[in-house]
């Protein structure tokens, strides 16, 4: 993918996808988002600079996300869970279903355009912007993660629209986890044991839903840019414990302030492409 890049063209494209890898691990350990929020508009906009066929570039791009959430998602949720305070038993009982959902996201990759994946992202993004941004903590529906069939289906969608998104999933589960009752760190370390439960699965299935594809650029295994993800991986690794560390000590609204500005902007950006 590389390839015909002139010696200055090539240094900024290693400098961004460096720096995209150090905040995507930042990221999946300080808001248990997986990284995945940060890499996608990265990846776009590298892969658009390459001119990777716009009817596979989408794909390209959330495939090897998955590629680079797999290692970050596993960083993070082992620095959570040796501080102790991830949920075991929620993460067991919801697990299951999350699992069934990313099976049932790549079925719909596998047939969906690269437009309709953008929407997904406009759509979806633009609601977790405007969650972020209000900020509200204090809505409640529950006081603790209720074991009934509405929440399991919950699951169920997250781990859908995670698959279409690329993403660990942290977004909505943190979401779901403080509307039941929970702190913010309790949530957040909670929704990282879930990021390996997407991402594993996810990264297979964008392999296989890109096999063989004729358009794919040069070092790709289906839809995950082998030589993209490698440049990418080391960083988020190293990136992650960072951002665990500060997850429990650091105020956390400026931030979600500055992420909520960041996905708007993200979801304007594709929704310009599409129109």
């Amino acid at each position: 993918m590389l390839l015909g890049l002139a010696n200055g063209d090539l240094a900024w494209l290693v400098l961004a996808l460096l720096v995209g890898g150090v905040v995507t691990g930042f990221l999946a350990g300080l808001l248990g988002i997986g990284g995945g929020g940060i890499l996608v508009p990265v990846l776009y906009e590298t892969f658009t600079f390459l001119q990777v066929p716009d009817d596979i570039r989408m794909q390209m791009v959330l495939g090897t996300s998955f590629a680079v959430i797999v290692p970050t998602a596993i960083s993070s949720f082992r620095g959570h869970l040796a501080k102790g305070a991830v949920d075991t038993a929620v993460l067991k009982r919801l697990g299951p279903f999350v699992v069934a959902g990313v099976l049932a996201g790549v079925v719909l990759v596998s047939s969906v355009s690269g437009a309709a994946l953008k929407w997904v992202w406009v759509v979806c993004g633009s609601l977790l912007a405007i969650k972020m941004a209000l900020g509200r903590e204090d809505w409640r529906i529950a006081d603790d993660v209720p074991d009934n069939a509405l929440v399991r289906l919950t699951a169920f969608v997250i781990g859908v629209i995670s698959t279409l998104m690329s993403i660990g999933g942290g977004m909505f589960l943190v979401t779901l986890f403080t509307l039941c009752g929970w702190s913010i760190l309790k949530a957040v370390a909670t929704s990282s044991g879930f990021g390996p439960l997407i991402a594993v699965p996810g990264l297979l299935g964008y392999i296989y839903a890109g096999w063989g594809n004729s358009e794919l650029p040069p070092f790709s295994l289906g839809y995950i840019s082998v030589l993209g993800a490698a440049i990418i991986i080391p960083m988020s690794v190293l990136a992650a414990p960072l951002g665990v560390r500060l997850a429990h000590g650091l105020p956390r609204r400026k931030l979600e302030l500055a992420f909520a500005a960041f996905l708007a902007i993200v979801a304007t950006r594709l929704l310009i492409s599409l129109l």
